[in-house]
């Protein structure tokens, strides 16, 4: 990839006793992890710190980051998730204070000059290019599903009774059934946001663009985007990872 600067921020919010939320960046830039953890306790911050331990070591061991293509990468990160699903899974039947825990997961990695961006559930990750603010991922919400289905609008989404409530996550059996990565050309000036839905419970997609436009410096853009999530009214734990391709 071309040079890239990074940033982050994750933070309890005003609202929970506990960060469940799990955000880790590779030292080397070559891959990106937002987990936001589930179950209530310890449960949701055990499986936020399993994903990312879990996934994080076998990206190390099964990527060559300067080489490998398309095709490797998607099965290391796959199998990856698939293997923490299915850890966090055999933890919950065994240890009952984590009984029922789960995690999302969002992803980008660098590899060979590409970039791989996906989850599962709903931590998202975006892109901003040329004023134009897309999202990569695609939520695994009964809400999501719900607009994909033409039963309600994005805008009824938004204060829907079951906006929080996911279909696939990591601790269900569909969880390890694969992160449907996007690969990405990166271009200069493209900025990245990996985030838990601490960030857009509490922030518009329009204010989140502007916000990610408007810093130049990664980690300030971070800051900046979970202060404005706190500031409107996020109910979560809040994470933000900011990533810059110059």
């Amino acid at each position: 990839m071309a040079r890239a600067r990074w940033g982050s921020v994750s933070i309890t919010g005003n609202f929970r006793e506990n960060n469940e939320d799990r955000c880790l960046v590779d030292d080397q830039g070559r891959f990106f992890l937002v987990c936001d953890g589930m179950g209530g306790q310890a449960a949701g911050e055990k499986a936020s710190e399993l994903a990312t331990d879990m996934v994080s070591q076998k990206l190390r061991q099964g990527i060559n980051f300067d080489h490998d293509g398309a095709d490797k990468v998607i099965a290391v990160v796959d199998e990856a998730v698939s293997k923490a699903n299915m850890e966090i899974m055999a933890l919950g039947e065994i240890e009952p204070d984590f009984h029922n825990m789960g995690t999302t997961i969002a992803f980008v990695i660098s590899a060979a000059g590409k970039l791989f961006a996906g989850g599962v559930g709903d931590s998202r990750v975006y892109l901003h290019r040329g004023k134009k603010l897309q999202q990569l991922t695609t939520d695994h919400s009964l809400t999501q599903a719900l607009i994909d289905a033409g039963t309600i609008t994005a805008e009824e989404a938004v204060n829907h009774r079951y906006k929080n409530v996911l279909y696939r996550y990591l601790g269900t059996k569909e969880g390890g059934t694969g992160t449907e990565p996007k690969e990405i050309e990166p271009e200069p000036g493209d900025r990245f946001v990996l985030c838990s839905d601490g960030v857009t419970d509490g922030l518009s997609d329009a204010n989140l663009s502007k916000l990610i436009a408007e810093h130049d410096d990664p980690q300030q853009a971070a800051a900046a985007i979970v202060d404005a999530a706190l500031v409107g009214g996020s109910k979560d734990n809040i994470t933000c990872v900011a990533i810059y391709v110059d």
